[in-house]
């Protein structure tokens, strides 16, 4: 791999310390922050440590006059618009939940950063995921959990399963060999600035947290209210729109049933959200649809897995099997909670990701 490498900086601890051991290693570093955000007032608003707003390109621009590497901010507000906002307003309005991380990593960080970079003459793209690049025995590319164990690792390949082949031989994540605690201490050694900022803990350009108020401000219509109703179809009450809601929700119904109850389905067809107990929450069986795989070229008979179907899963023992059209069958070992249609479900094998898709 040659030498000259872009680094994304999102003003956080993890992409600066990669800029920075990267240039310790001797690579020609050069740091870009992606201007993703659509318009200047709602960039304002973010001030407690996100990837998207001005504070971002302030402490990157920062960072990178410490390390003496050139800063540039690139224009991504198309691609991020219609890759990443559009598709997270459709998969509510169709009673799915997504996971807008996945798509902007699949279609803006790769996709369009490291096709400009490579243009623009650098060899390879460098984030700070908490992710190791590896190449397996056979020749192909994939992920390794990142160091430390399930209480110390902030290990990232969850969110990263759909890179490409080519994509992965162009890209360098050096956190991956490091916990959070070692990364902040680094910066702390490397006097970067943000040795100390809090991590951002919600979707970028939805920093108060209000999914469903920022789908209606991005759309222009309110959601429209239906029926809550049980398994056997009887009405409960009235929701406010099926876009407040998700699988596995308890709190928020606005509803009062003298027990507890929670969100099993969501019906866009009729408008209609499915409430039960606890225990119907509960499958063993998923079926994936757009999967891609990594550490395989692709799935041809069953295959022992151990499998994540939300960032904050511990993965659970499975099998994965070929279900026609490019689908896969993941069965559980044991029965999982609150299988959520539109979030993704991720394969692994002795650490190594093997593939993944969406539910």
């Amino acid at each position: 791999m040659g030498k000259r490498v872009i680094v994304g900086m999102s003003g956080g601890v993890d992409s600066s310390v990669a800029a920075y051991l990267l240039k310790r290693q001797g690579y020609e570093v050069i740091g870009v922050t992606m201007q993703i955000w659509q318009d200047e007032s709602a960039a304002c608003v973010e001030r407690r440590g996100g990837c998207c707003g001005l504070s971002a390109v302030d402490d990157a621009r920062r960072v990178a006059g410490i390390l003496g590497i050139p800063y540039y901010v690139m224009n991504f507000r198309r691609e991020f618009q219609s890759s990443v906002i559009d598709y997270f307003v459709r998969e509510y309005e169709a009673g799915r939940t997504p996971n807008p991380c996945i798509a902007c990593n699949r279609f803006v960080k790769w996709e369009s950063l490291l096709t400009k970079s490579l243009a623009l003459g650098a060899d390879a793209i460098a984030t700070g995921h908490y992710a190791k690049v590896v190449r397996l025995p056979g020749g192909r590319r994939t992920l390794h959990v990142s160091a430390g164990d399930e209480r110390t690792s902030k290990d990232q390949t969850y969110a990263l399963y759909s890179l490409t082949q080519d994509q992965l031989a162009h890209t360098l994540m050096p956190c991956g060999d490091y916990t959070k605690s070692e990364i902040r201490r680094i910066a702390a050694e490397a006097g970067l600035p943000v040795a100390s900022k809090p991590d951002s803990e919600e979707i970028c350009f939805v920093p108060d947290g209000d999914y469903a108020g920022f789908i209606e401000r991005e759309t222009g219509r309110k959601s429209r209210p239906g029926h809550f109703v049980d398994t056997e179809g009887r009405v409960l009450g009235e929701h406010r729109g099926i876009i407040h809601y998700t699988v596995g929700q308890r709190r928020g119904l606005g509803i009062a049933f003298g027990r507890r109850m929670f969100v099993r389905e969501i019906r866009p067809e009729t408008n209609e959200i499915v409430l039960a107990d606890n225990d119907s929450l509960f499958a063993d069986r998923v079926l994936v649809h757009d999967v891609r795989f990594m550490a395989v070229p692709e799935l041809r008979e069953p295959m022992g897995v151990k499998a994540k179907i939300r960032y904050n899963h511990r993965a659970a023992p499975a099998v994965i099997e070929p279900a026609g059209d490019g689908n896969v069958m993941l069965t559980f070992r044991e029965k999982q909670r609150a299988v959520t249609p539109g979030q993704a479900a991720v394969f692994y094998r002795d650490g190594y990701l093997i593939g993944g898709g969406t539910i």
